[in-house]
Order: C-alpha cells, then sequence, then structure tokens
C-alpha cells in the first residue's frame, strides 16, 4: 500500500470518527440526562415508604398527603434538612449527596420516622 493511500484511509478514518462524535454529542444535548429524583408521601401519621434506597445525587421530595400538618427533620445534629411545617399537598425537597443512612422524624408528631438511604 502506497504512503498516499495510507494517507487518505487515515484521514477517512479521522473523519469518521469526528462524525461520530458530533452525533453522539448532539444526541447527549438533545436528551440530557434526568437528575435523580423520588418520593415520600406522607400520609395516616406515616412516611411512605419507611425506608427509601437512592443513589447520591438524588433530590427527594416530601408530599403531605395527610389533613394535618407535619414536617421532616433529620435526626443528626446539626440537622442536616429540616422543613418548614407543611400542611395538606405541601412539599419539601433535599438533595442527597453523600452516601449514609439518614434517619428523619416529623417533630410535630416525633412518633414519625423514617429513614432515607444512600448508596
Amino acid at each position: 500500500m502506497s504512503s498516499k493511500m495510507k494517507w487518505v484511509l487515515g484521514y477517512m478514518a479521522t473523519a469518521m470518527m469526528m462524525v461520530a462524535l458530533l452525533a453522539t454529542a448532539r444526541e447527549v444535548a438533545a436528551n440530557p440526562p434526568q437528575a435523580a429524583t423520588a418520593e415520600v408521601k406522607i400520609d395516616n401519621f406515616s412516611f411512605g415508604p419507611a425506608t427509601l434506597t437512592v443513589a447520591p445525587g438524588t433530590t427527594v421530595t416530601w408530599i403531605n398527603r395527610d389533613d394535618i400538618p407535619h414536617t421532616v427533620v433529620s435526626t443528626d445534629d446539626p440537622k442536616m434538612f429540616k422543613s418548614k411545617v407543611l400542611d395538606t399537598d405541601e412539599k419539601f425537597s433535599f438533595t442527597f449527596t453523600k452516601a449514609g443512612t439518614y434517619p428523619y422524624f416529623c417533630s410535630i408528631h416525633p412518633k414519625m420516622t423514617a429513614t432515607v438511604v444512600v448508596k
């Protein structure tokens, strides 16, 4: 094979790789990765699910579906997260960035407890 032919083939291979990279970049731009989300329902004096397992970077949203107010408060000190008092259909969100186990409770009804596990 002549050196000119090798150069042409090398040039074509490089051009094809560039086209493939551009197509991939366009696809990613058109379909950006979605942030992970999860939901906890507050109803009948309980958090559901009682234990939620998520990946780091997940935003968890608690929604009060009960007829009375509740809060979402971490048990650690200082508090990692603490919602305001949530009336019916109000929401509170928190993004978990580090692996770990995060117990929480309702400060109005302290027997309401649950846990978020991040791994």
